[in-house]
């Protein structure tokens, strides 16, 4: 693991990293923001999953969530959103389909198989590698994202029963299955059996019975990617016949944005500092 960059923020450090990937055949850069709190002791941490075009550098740029880690004494594990190379295949003229929109599969079909293992890399390879080679508790995380990242973090909690301390998204795509975002990646990334794309369905995932933890949501009403991608209602249609635990917090006015995430992520990291602490 190659350390590439290092800046004081709030009295922790941004770190940014880079290794040769087992799981996706690849060099993969990923940013670690470290509060001043892991100094002296080992500290929990929150993973966050970036939406579509997203590299590891969005967030940590735009979210203002380190001021809030550095009080709350969280980690903040920021991986990027797809493999990334010369060798890696791509769809250069698509923003949808390819290197930036990993949707956090393992893809099982040609071209894409080899490389584009993002679930298991965000579950497996990532978590023990940093948890190995930084001040981290092991074991003891939570996760986040927005959009496709904020599908992300519900596929694996959902599909992880223990693994993920809490979870919460902004304006995620909560049925994959039902949107052109999540149709065009599943069938290149998937095949054409549509079975296997409920497996990585975060509606269809708990309408076959995932096990219950509490999912927090925020959604802005205006959102530009409301009606046709992100389809929240139905979410919140099968999450009310399990009786599963949904907080879906509409906020009006916000769109899409890193202004919108901005303008929560500290109540979403104050959330997962309860779960983490034992209180959830």
């Amino acid at each position: 693991m190659e350390h590439i960059e290092a800046i004081k923020e709030f009295g922790g450090w941004l770190n940014r990293y880079r290794h040769d990937s087992t799981t996706c055949q690849c060099a993969m850069t990923f940013s670690v923001y470290l509060p001043p709190q892991a100094a002296t002791a080992k500290v929990p941490a929150v993973y966050w999953l970036s939406g579509l075009t997203c590299t590891d550098d969005n967030f940590r740029v735009k979210a203002g969530a380190q001021r809030y880690a550095a009080e709350l004494g969280l980690a903040l594990v920021i991986p990027d959103t797809s493999p990334r190379g010369e060798a890696v295949p791509d769809v250069p003229d698509r923003y949808d389909l390819g290197q930036g929109a990993g949707f956090y599969v393992n893809a099982t079909q040609a071209p894409w198989a080899k490389h584009y293992r993002m679930y298991d890399y965000i579950t497996r390879e990532l978590p023990a590698l940093v948890e190995a080679k930084l001040p981290l508790i092991p074991g003891l995380r939570s996760i986040s994202g927005h959009s496709m990242g904020g599908h992300g973090a519900l596929i694996c909690a959902l599909k992880e029963p223990g693994r993920y301390r809490s979870v919460s998204a902004f304006a995620p795509i909560c049925h994959p299955m039902a949107c052109s975002w999540g149709q065009g990646c599943f069938k290149a990334y998937l095949g054409d059996d549509r079975e296997t794309w409920a497996d990585y369905d975060a509606a269809r995932l708990i309408e076959a019975g995932a096990e219950p933890i509490p999912l927090l949501i925020d959604q802005g009403s205006a959102d530009e990617f409301l009606a046709q991608q992100l389809h929240p209602a139905s979410l919140e249609r099968v999450c009310a016949a399990r009786q599963f635990p949904l907080t879906l917090r509409w906020q009006e006015g916000y769109d899409h944005s890193y202004h919108f995430i901005a303008s929560f992520i500290g109540d979403h990291l104050a959330y997962h500092t309860q779960a983490l602490r034992g209180a959830v």
